[in-house]
């Protein structure tokens, strides 16, 4: 396993992406503050239920994040409440979406 970080800024402050690297797999996530993005990986339905705003990430096995630098160029294909609360809706970009949680 392996594990990289690459720090972001926004105009609201900063965004941490973090990877976490099995052979053949991948978890990506954005974290900030007021909440985070994630890989379809996530439950982000479940992560309401603590009371953190969440939001999915597209990316599927054909074509996976894959890696931090890609993470900014995808779009959000679901966000819980929480994240719908601060602003982030389905389609937007994420390097839009960055903002919101930072």
């Amino acid at each position: 396993m392996e594990v990289y970080t690459k720090t972001f800024q926004t105009p609201n402050g900063i965004v941490e992406r973090v990877q976490t690297k099995w052979a053949g797999f991948n978890i990506l996530l954005a974290t900030g503050s007021n909440g985070f993005l994630a890989c379809p990986a996530i439950d982000v339905k479940a992560c309401e239920g603590y009371g953190v705003a969440a939001a999915i990430v597209e990316s599927t096995p054909d074509n996976p994040i894959g890696t931090l630098e890609r993470f900014g160029n995808r779009k959000v294909t679901k966000a819980n409440a929480k994240a719908q609360a601060l602003g982030i809706k389905a389609v937007m970009t994420v390097s839009d979406a960055f903002a919101l949680i930072a």
